[in-house]
């Protein structure tokens, strides 16, 4: 026993390592990419086979194809990217991360330890100096993963399992021409990739086995097809608390990777023996164990091209299945809070939780719009229940975006605690001036509010005249185009838009509240209307006057040059 524990924990801590290094390797690379991602992803998954092909690429750089899937998953939430062009990047990752395991079996047919320790030294010196820190991190990425396969290998060769008799009788006591063993050691692959998180890792595992010729070349490739579904975990348990668009993205994710597995199951044995017939190995000859791991390697690829062949013809209909299991839920009688574009923290990279940020505050300037036309309809309702209900709807309005300022902050807040580029920070700086704003255009829409609901709290019950309703109207026009531009702004690239629109009406709501409050002060004094009614008509033109500012305030921010 004791022959086997030191070899057993070098085995453990190489996978620990090798886990490590893939994820440094895949971080750098996003901070990298982080923020031309939205652009490269938005042109080249124009059509499904460059969306593929942009799924391939990029989990060959980032060496994760559940980093890649849960980025798409989170475009989808953002709105970044739609379902169909979700499921061609989700097949294109499928096919990249077959680059692990040609890396792996590379390491246990050539010593990598030539390549380990130039790159740590190279990476180290990148990583003091500040202006290329990720392309450090990234060098030792890919250091910790070569050496985490260098241990491996030489675990493997300690363990000495090709000469353990019970283990060797073990793998052999199951039946390899059995589907029922077949079907077992697919589930044990799911399962152990579910727990551990990491498809790389079992797949080491597996290449380990049969390297050393103890686990037959079916059972390894069995294990390797539960891998498959297995890593659809990570992506389905990701979008769990996030919208219907990101779980739909993670579960066409899951569906193409059964449909993959179950039509191998039905032609297993004549698929794995056309697979070892173009590697050059024969399951009946002994003695050919060093071409194991690239057997594991070809099955890996020849599996996930062919299922993505088969299958990316048919994304409109995936999305029509999928949509039809994750239907959109019925709208409930009162809203509830939920943000739309950030969910679950579903990205890990600044730039792309920024992107996120930029967009959910694009958003929030659209809800703090919809909330000013409850505003106007108060303005003109004469009926008290409905006045009731619309009142009461723009308070809770009012509460949801106190809640939204609240959770973007938090959110850019959690963001920043990454290394951020000077250009992300200033983005960073600006979201949070839009959201404080927003927030008090919010803010004054229920302190309009609250004055025209001044009839229904006082026995004098001051009401607004039908003449002075019919002078607010203009200005609040005026306001709401005032809001529709602050949203054309924030929408759009800043590049192309003027500011000077926005203080063009700035400059129309202050002389019209100029001449309002003169107006109204006069008929005060003329005794047309009493001193109440005056009072919240100056209230309600103020008040929109404020409004005015605030959108000023959101424009000079979105624009800031």
């Amino acid at each position: 026993m004791e022959t086997y524990l030191l070899p057993a924990l070098k085995i453990l801590g190489a996978l620990g390592l090798l886990i490590y290094g893939m994820r440094l390797m895949s971080e750098a690379l996003q901070k990298l990419a982080g923020p031309q991602l939205r652009h490269i992803l938005g042109r080249m998954t124009t059509n499904r086979l460059s969306g593929m092909l942009t799924g391939t690429l990029v989990t060959c750089a980032v060496q994760s194809s559940s980093a890649t899937t849960v980025m798409t998953v989170s475009f989808v939430s953002a709105g970044l990217l739609t379902l169909a062009q979700a499921i061609s990047v989700i097949m294109g990752a499928n096919i990249g991360t077959t680059l692990t395991a040609w890396i792996m079996s590379l390491g246990y047919n050539v010593d990598l330890t030539a390549v380990v320790f130039p790159a740590f030294f190279v990476g180290m010196i990148l990583i003091y100096k500040k202006r290329h820190r990720f392309v450090g991190d990234f060098l030792y990425g890919v250091a910790f993963m070569f050496l985490a396969l260098v241990m491996l290998s030489n675990a493997g060769k300690e363990l000495d399992l090709e000469h353990n008799k019970d283990v060797v009788d073990f793998f052999a006591s199951f039946d390899t021409g059995s589907y029922w063993t077949i079907i077992a050691f697919l589930a044990i692959g799911t399962l152990i990739t579910c727990i551990v998180q990491s498809s790389a890792a079992v797949m080491a595992i597996t290449i380990l086995l049969c390297s050393t010729g103890v686990l037959p070349i079916y059972l390894g490739i069995a294990l390797v097809m539960g891998e498959n579904i297995g890593t659809t975990a990570t992506a389905n348990l990701a979008a769990l608390g996030a919208g219907i668009p990101a779980r739909r993205a993670a579960l066409a994710h899951l569906l193409f990777n059964v449909f993959g597995v179950t039509w191998v199951l039905i032609v297993f044995y004549p698929f794995v023996n056309m697979v070892c017939r173009l590697v050059g190995y024969d399951p009946e000859v002994g003695g050919q164990e060093a071409l194991l791991p690239v057997v594991l390697a070809a099955f890996h690829t020849c599996f996930n091209v062919t299922n993505t062949a088969l299958l990316i013809g048919l994304i409109p209909q995936m999305e029509r299945v999928v949509c039809w299991m994750l239907p959109e839920p019925r709208q409930a009688q009162k809203e509830e809070f939920r943000l739309r574009y950030i969910q679950a923290n579903l990205v890990k990279t600044p730039e792309i939780a920024v992107l996120q940020a930029q967009k959910e505050t694009a958003h929030f300037g659209r809800r703090v719009q919809q909330m000013f036309g409850l505003v106007r309809q108060l303005l003109e309702e004469q009926d008290s229940t409905r006045f009731a209900r619309l009142y009461e709807t723009i308070a809770d309005q009012e509460d949801i975006t106190d809640r939204t300022e609240t959770e973007i902050a938090r959110f850019l807040e959690e963001a920043g605690t990454d290394h951020l580029s000077d250009v992300t920070k200033e983005k960073v700086r600006r979201i949070m001036s839009e959201i404080g704003e927003l927030e008090s255009i919010g803010d004054a829409c229920y302190n309009l509010a609250r004055t025209m609901n001044r009839r229904y709290e006082y026995d004098s019950q001051p009401t607004l005249t039908p003449q002075l309703v019919e002078q607010l109207r203009p200005l609040m026009q005026l306001t709401d185009d005032a809001l529709t531009q602050m949203n054309i702004v924030m929408t759009g690239h800043k590049r192309d838009h003027d500011i000077e629109v926005t203080y063009r009406i700035e400059e129309q709501i202050n002389r019209m509240r100029d001449e309002l409050k003169d107006t109204a002060m006069e008929n005060v004094n003329d005794r047309a209307y009493d001193y109440a009614v005056g009072t919240m008509f100056a209230d309600i033109v103020r008040e929109c006057e404020k409004l005015g500012d605030y959108v000023v305030n959101v424009v000079q921010a979105r624009l800031a040059r």
